[in-house]
């Protein structure tokens, strides 16, 4: 994946998030189903801007950033802030 489709992938999660929001606003899904999928959004966007920081030390490395992997949710999200 490269960072344009990266990129593309985050901005697609984002506007689901505000679909989402909205959606429930409006009355068309409950707060369980929102916050369950706004969890799976969260999670997903945090893959994808781990693999963009992936590509990008790669690249300051001199190693090709094609290597770089997504990685588990359970090792993103159990990073330290």
């Amino acid at each position: 994946m490269q960072d344009d489709d990266i990129r593309a992938r985050i901005s697609a999660l984002v506007e689901d998030e505000h679909d989402l929001r909205q959606r429930l606003q409006a009355g068309d899904i409950s707060t369980d189903e929102e916050h369950s999928r706004l969890r799976q959004v969260e999670e997903q966007l945090d893959q994808c801007w781990d693999l963009l920081r992936q590509r990008r030390a790669r690249v300051e490395a001199g190693q090709n950033p094609d290597e770089a992997a997504a990685r588990p949710v359970g090792e993103v999200e159990g990073y330290l802030q």
